[in-house]
């Protein structure tokens, strides 16, 4: 069994951003059964910020009533063990924005994506926003470069491939994203995931859903076929859908694609990997 519910963006508290994913970040707390889950926060991308790790206290533990906890990797790194025990340990993983090509190589240095992956088959719930959304994908469209230089452009970075595509976060929310996209997609095989802020996909299993905390907010399939770049809105409907129709190029849902009805006789849902 594997659940991940990605963020494309949105503030949860910390100063100067109001909170915006509430509504979406209580479906994290509920696919983990638990009425007072262990969050782990992982601020790796935002170079372990204090300051965020205590928007998530006051966000997920103050408000929504989880144990949390954070795993800081910069300056003296943990050991593998205690890697280990606090992600093994947790019933919610959540990772912060920011850099995600300097997460992705410092988690490939101690061996943190290794343990994501026993993470993802022991049913813990994966989640996050912006890098914390993208780094579960094969592949994220990335402002890593801007860190170090604003006017840099966007980059193709290999995430953890626990979704075999690519996934774009802050879609209409920053002016570069769309047409970076679609020219990245020329040069890229498959489909990309495009997300809005306040928009986000839960993936359980192999099946897929769009959920947001904002009506305006939408998530897009976008892929070149036939010499053009296609962009189609992903419907936002309360059944789950198989997710191998959203990751081939041809349109999402027709009335031929019958929903999967979660039931009490259907959970959990079937199990398998989302590669």
């Amino acid at each position: 069994m594997s659940k991940i519910i990605a963020i494309g963006g949105g503030g949860i508290g910390k100063p100067p951003y109001p909170v915006e994913t509430t509504e979406i970040d209580e479906e994290i707390i509920r696919q983990s059964g638990k009425s007072n889950p262990r969050l782990l926060f992982i601020p790796t991308a935002s170079s372990d910020s204090a300051s965020y790790y205590e928007a998530v206290v006051n966000h997920f533990g103050k408000t929504l009533g989880c144990k949390t906890d954070v795993l800081y990797l910069l300056g003296a790194p943990p050991s593998r063990k205690e890697i280990e025990d606090k992600i093994l340990s947790s019933d919610i993983i959540y990772v912060g924005g920011g850099n995600t090509l300097k997460m992705m190589t410092v988690w490939r240095k101690l061996g943190v994506d290794e343990v994501l992956e026993e993470a993802r088959r022991r049913n813990i719930v994966l989640s996050g926003l912006s890098a914390g959304a993208i780094c579960w994908f094969r592949y994220g469209s990335s402002d890593s470069r801007k860190f170090k230089n604003p006017d840099a452009g966007l980059i193709r970075v290999s995430c953890l491939n626990f979704i075999n595509t690519l996934c774009c976060p802050h879609y209409h929310e920053e002016a570069d994203r769309r047409p970076h996209l679609k020219e990245m997609m020329k040069k890229t095989d498959g489909v990309a995931i495009a997300l809005d802020n306040c928009c986000a996909i839960e993936i359980v299993d192999n099946t897929y859903r769009i959920i947001t905390s904002s009506d305006q907010a939408n998530a897009y399939k976008v892929y070149y076929s036939n010499g053009k770049i296609h962009e189609e809105i992903i419907e936002k409907k309360k059944d789950f859908f198989p997710i191998e129709k959203l990751l081939v190029k041809s349109r999402i849902i027709s009335k031929r694609h019958k929903p999967i009805r979660k039931t009490k006789a259907t959970l959990p849902f079937q199990r398998g990997g989302v590669r």
